[in-house]
């Protein structure tokens, strides 16, 4: 006999056991309400691994007391979507179909759901860990409520663990954690690697034991030790992510190159490496080289148009320009800096002199009053204030230590004098 893992075992059973995720089941919210009143729409849940997307699927078929279908999009198909389909036709509206990872369904397959979710034979629970505006349908998606969920916190974690240490102390087990430093670390928010990290601490016990003192130095060497097992349902994919990412970041093309193999050895989803790549391409190349954008765009498009085995080639390429190029990550903090100023500052009004004047009263209380039109000037540059008076002088975009972006300051302080102090 099979012992289930103790994320099973611990799964739960109603929304009040359920741990975090306060702002969308809550009582008096919104998803919380539809669950009580009986009616919910078909749902697309979007969120980090182990945050429990499956949990609240499950719970809301039990608690509406729906018959529950659960496929992957990794192994199913239109077959089997229209098996359950089939299926559901015998009691519409009684029928929860969950689809993990809907992001992997094609466009076809997602075009088979389409008339059974608007017709109501079945509601449509979806989960996700990519963005569903880039990877479910528009005709699906205008028809399911999309609901985010977070990373756990601290908080959700530790009771977590409590409940764990609860679990095996009716196995006989008393554990004693006396720090949780490193478990909760090791989780990443993620649930199911909390808890698979504690059960790993316990098997590896000596056997008999029914004493077991967990910290940090415990926890550490063990899941070390036995990181192939810790990784068994793919939490790598979050972490060789990152370490490509940091690769094209610091400019190591061999150490991208790698992480790229280790992705696609590993199945990786190509248009998911091809977007963080057209992320990276903004947020940490940006104006030192604007290439690179337009690059990592055309690789993503190009990836989407050929898919696998060819793709590995294009976005071995991207990533090697990617990686080579000289960093800047100027944009990024131009546009935080300008979103928390807006934040602090409120809706400043437009000055007068950059208000549109289309009818004469606008003209007459002053709109446009004082604007020069900077092609009917030497250079095609006038000095004239472009900020709400209370923000003049503020500076939000700042150039990076690169040729490009040196060549920018430079032209930027002949033209602004001593406005902008670079």
């Amino acid at each position: 006999m099979i012992n289930p893992p103790l994320a099973e075992i611990l799964r739960p059973q109603s929304l009040s056991e359920f741990i975090g995720q306060e702002h969308i089941i809550q009582p008096n919210s919104i998803l919380y309400n539809s669950i009580q009143s009986g009616k919910i729409p078909s749902m697309i849940l979007w969120g980090p691994p182990g945050t429990g997307k499956t949990t609240l699927a499950y719970i809301i078929s039990k608690t509406l007391n729906c018959k529950f279908f659960s496929l992957s999009a990794i192994n199913s198909g239109v077959k089997e979507v229209r098996t359950v389909i089939e299926e559901a036709e015998k009691n519409p509206g009684k029928t929860i179909l969950f689809i993990d990872e809907i992001h992997r369904f094609s466009k076809s397959q997602q075009d088979s759901l389409l008339a059974a979710v608007e017709k109501g034979i079945i509601t449509l629970i979806g989960a996700t860990t990519e963005n569903p505006s880039f990877e479910v349908i528009t005709p699906l998606l205008s028809r399911c409520q999309v609901y985010i969920l977070k990373t756990l916190e601290k908080q959700h974690l530790e009771m977590l663990i409590e409940k764990a240490v609860r679990y095996y102390a009716t196995q006989g087990i008393h554990l004693r954690i006396v720090e949780n430093e490193a478990l909760l670390r090791l989780s990443g928010g993620d649930a199911r690697k909390l808890l698979n990290a504690i059960e790993l601490i316990v098997n590896n016990r000596q056997e008999d034991t029914t004493e077991l003192i967990i910290n940090n130095e415990i926890t550490q060497k063990i899941i070390q030790q036995n990181i192939a097992i810790y990784d068994k349902a793919g939490e790598q994919h979050y972490d060789i992510i990152s370490a490509f990412i940091k690769s094209l970041r610091g400019s190591d093309p061999n150490a991208a190159v790698y992480w790229l193999a280790r992705m696609i050895e590993g199945g990786e989803d190509p248009l998911f490496i091809a977007r963080r790549m057209l992320i990276l391409a903004a947020e940490d190349i940006g104006i030192a080289n604007p290439n690179a954008l337009l690059l990592a765009n055309t690789c993503f498009d190009a990836v989407h148009k050929i898919g696998w085995p060819e793709s590995r080639i294009i976005l071995s390429e991207t990533a090697i320009y990617l990686a080579t190029c000289a960093k800047s990550n100027s944009a990024y903090m131009a546009i935080e800096k300008a979103q928390e100023t807006v934040k602090s500052t409120g809706d400043l009004s437009v000055p007068l002199h950059l208000r549109n004047a289309p009818t004469q009263l606008m003209k007459q209380i002053g709109y446009s009053q004082g604007y020069q039109y900077a092609h009917d000037f030497p250079g095609n540059f006038v000095t004239i204030d472009f900020l709400p008076s209370s923000l003049q002088g503020n500076i939000f975009y700042e150039p990076g230590e690169n040729p490009r972006e040196i060549e920018i300051k430079n032209r930027l302080k002949i033209l602004w004098k001593n406005k902008y102090k670079y």
